[in-house]
């Protein structure tokens, strides 16, 4: 699926995204929630790149602040030669013409007032760049790209099923011919029977146009299915990250481990014989994270040194990289 010897498309470092908390009738700042907390990865043109990991852990705020969604705290996001953090706002949505997101839910991601023909020319139309026929050329050129009809611009949202509305979500991604996608839960709220179909679209679109993409999921079934390689998060930051096949048949990080052991396994033999990993505990809250690694309050190997020290990411094997004081041990 992707190119190796590709030219970097996005690079995020250092990424921040703290919210403050605010309370009382003055609604004066009285800590932050660190959402995301020090992230750092790039992507190549034509390649899937995935963020996993527990709700709550900072991967859609990722998503939403490499498109100029939300506001970055700190880090830089370069994305084809310029830092979008330092871009005045006409230069950031000349960027944003690159950079498109498929949302989970294809129900509200549609106005029900307006034809999906509309929806999908609406992103050329406010940019000036098509009008008329040729607007509508492009529409119907990117209905049939995602497997729809032409005839189907006129119709409205209510008269589709849930994966015709997903597709007809990423028809609207497309129409701008981004280089980079963020595909934040885009099977999520589907039928498991329609899944496959739209992932399985993605991955054609993907080998067809040399887009890009950032995807976003809980499901590592899904995430093994598409992606090249894969981020593993936890309370804001990277705690694993490798291409898809090492991480899912050599995973260092306990927490990694955990998530691995909780997906079901098509043999019926293996799945009885292997050791689920249970986590003890619930997420720790972003605006009080524990000291040293995060992870270390539901960790079954936490040490003493997992307390005083944060670990950072350091390479363990080729393009495998994992934040543990543990691995190796």
């Amino acid at each position: 699926m992707t190119d190796r010897n590709a030219a970097t498309l996005l690079e995020v470092t250092g990424l921040k995204v703290h919210f403050p908390i605010r309370t009382g009738l003055l609604r004066r700042a009285t800590g932050l929630i660190r959402a995301v907390d020090g992230v750092s990865f790039a992507i190549e043109a034509a390649e899937t790149f995935a963020l996993v990991g527990e709700s709550g852990c900072g991967k859609s705020t990722t998503g939403y602040a490499v498109l100029g969604m939300i506001a970055p705290t700190g880090g830089r996001i370069d994305f084809l030669g310029s830092d979008l953090t330092q871009l005045d706002r006409a230069a950031l949505r000349r960027a944003q013409r690159d950079m498109q997101i498929i949302f989970q839910d294809p129900y509200s991601s549609l106005d029900p007032k307006m034809p999906v023909g509309e929806s999908i020319g609406e992103p050329l139309a406010a940019r000036g760049l098509l009008s008329g026929a040729a607007l509508a050329a492009r529409v119907a050129e990117v209905l049939e790209l995602v497997g729809l009809q032409a005839a189907h611009a006129r119709r409205y949202p209510h008269e589709f099923s849930g994966g015709q509305r997903q597709r007809i979500v990423i028809a609207r991604a497309l129409a701008l011919q981004p280089k980079l996608i963020v595909c934040d839960e885009p099977v999520s709220a589907l039928d498991v029977s329609i899944r496959s179909q739209i992932l399985n679209l993605l991955i054609r679109l993907q080998r067809e146009l040399g887009v890009a993409y950032l995807f976003i999921s809980h499901d590592l079934a899904v995430v093994r299915h598409v992606s090249d390689r894969v981020a593993v998060m936890y309370l804001g930051r990277i705690v694993e990250q490798a291409p898809t096949e090492r991480l899912f048949a050599a995973p260092a990080h306990p927490y990694t481990q955990a998530l691995l052991s909780a997906i079901l396994l098509p043999d019926p033999a293996a799945q009885r014989a292997r050791r689920a990993i249970i986590l003890q505990g619930d997420l720790p809250s972003p605006a009080a994270p524990p000291s040293g690694c995060a992870f270390r309050t539901r960790c079954p190997l936490a040490q003493k040194i997992c307390a005083e020290s944060t670990p950072v990411l350091r390479d363990v094997a080729s393009a495998h990289r994992v934040a543990c004081h543990l691995v190796g041990d």
